[in-house]
């Protein structure tokens, strides 16, 4: 299993955005893209993390390069975001 996160560092007042977008593509991510497993989302006050859950790590890689996630994810983002925001880490 593998687990992709990006944190979102975004101003608090584009907070509600940026858990929009991932509301909108929840669906789409595990119904679509191959290995997916999970898709998690946790709100505080300093950022958003969007925690992924794939089978294992080629799967999480190959969503980084995917349509919906350059196109859509990263383009509905884009505009909130405060820095890089996205880690992979495989399970050991």
């Amino acid at each position: 299993m593998a687990h992709l996160q990006i944190t979102l560092q975004v101003d608090p007042a584009h907070l509600a955005a940026a858990a929009g977008v991932y509301e909108k593509y929840k669906q789409p991510f595990l119904g679509t893209v191959p290995g997916a497993l999970s898709k998690e989302l946790l709100v505080r006050d300093e950022d958003v993390q969007v925690l992924h859950g794939f089978r294992g790590l080629a799967d999480a890689k190959a969503y980084l390069t995917s349509e919906l996630f350059t196109r859509d994810v990263v383009g509905g983002l884009s505009p909130l975001l405060e820095s890089d925001p996205v880690r992979v880490y495989d399970t050991v």
